[in-house]
C-alpha cells in the first residue's frame, strides 16, 4: 500500500540499463522518486558495506517504495504494475501479454547478463570479453528482430499500440549496443525503427542517460 506523501528513493547509476527500465517506469507512472548515485564503475560504491544493506547482490537498481526495499529491475516493474496499475504498463490481453514477455525475457536473459561489465574480470584481455559481448548482443538482437518483425512492423510500440515493459527493456538495451558496443543497430531495420520512435517519446527523453547524467554533474 502506498504512503501517502512519501517520494521513493531509486538507487541508481546513470549508464545502467536495469536502472533506465526502473527511471523509466516510474515516470511512465508518474511518480515521485529521488535518484542516488550509486558509482558502479570508478567508485565502485555498490561494494561498500552500507550498500550492502541495501541490496545484497550490491547492484543497481535498488528502489524504497512504500516502506519497504526491492531490487531487481523486473521485480520492481512488476510490483509498480499491481500496485498502481494505471497507467497500465502491459497489454490487456493474454496473448499480448505473453508477447510482451517474449521482448522482455529476450532482453533481460538473453542479452543484458551476458554484456554486464561485471563479466570483464573473467576474461583474459578486453578483447576476448569485447567479442564474447558482440556475439551475444547481436544473436538476442537477430531474436529480436524477427519477434518484432512478426508484431510490430507496422507499430511506434513492441506490443499492441501503447507503452509496456517490452518497449522499457528494449530502449536501454539497443542504447548500449549502439554505443557501448558499436553495434549497426540498421542491420535490424525493425528494432531500429521502434527505438527511434521510442527515443522522441517523453519517458524515454525525460530519462535518457545523457539527460541523467548531466543532471548529476
Amino acid at each position: 500500500m502506498a504512503i501517502p506523501g512519501e517520494k521513493a528513493v531509486l538507487y541508481a547509476f546513470w549508464a545502467s540499463s536495469c536502472t533506465w527500465r526502473v527511471r523509466a517506469a516510474l515516470v511512465a507512472k508518474r511518480l515521485s522518486f529521488e535518484e542516488r548515485t550509486i558509482d558502479i564503475v570508478k567508485q565502485k560504491q555498490q561494494k561498500t558495506e552500507s550498500y550492502r544493506a541495501i541490496c545484497p547482490s550490491q547492484k543497481v537498481p535498488a528502489l524504497i517504495i512504500d516502506g519497504v526495499t526491492l531490487v531487481e529491475s523486473m521485480t520492481i516493474l512488476q510490483y509498480l504494475e499491481d500496485t498502481r496499475p494505471q497507467p497500465s504498463l502491459a497489454p490487456a490481453t493474454p496473448l499480448l501479454r505473453a508477447r510482451m514477455r517474449e521482448i522482455v525475457e529476450t532482453v533481460v536473459s538473453g542479452i543484458q547478463p551476458l554484456q554486464n561489465v561485471g563479466l570483464r574480470g573473467s576474461f583474459e584481455n578486453e578483447a576476448q570479453y569485447t567479442m564474447f559481448v558482440r556475439h551475444w548482443t547481436e544473436r538476442g538482437l537477430e531474436t529480436l528482430e524477427e519477434l518484432l518483425s512478426r508484431i510490430a512492423r507496422d507499430r511506434m510500440y513492441c506490443v499492441s499500440d501503447q507503452l509496456t515493459h517490452a518497449d522499457i527493456c528494449l530502449v536501454p538495451q539497443v542504447y548500449n549496443a549502439i554505443g557501448r558496443h558499436k553495434i549497426n543497430i540498421n542491420t535490424y531495420p525493425t528494432v531500429a525503427k521502434i527505438y527511434e520512435a521510442l527515443l522522441k517519446d517523453n519517458v524515454f527523453a525525460a530519462t535518457h542517460p545523457d539527460k541523467v547524467k548531466l543532471g548529476s554533474q
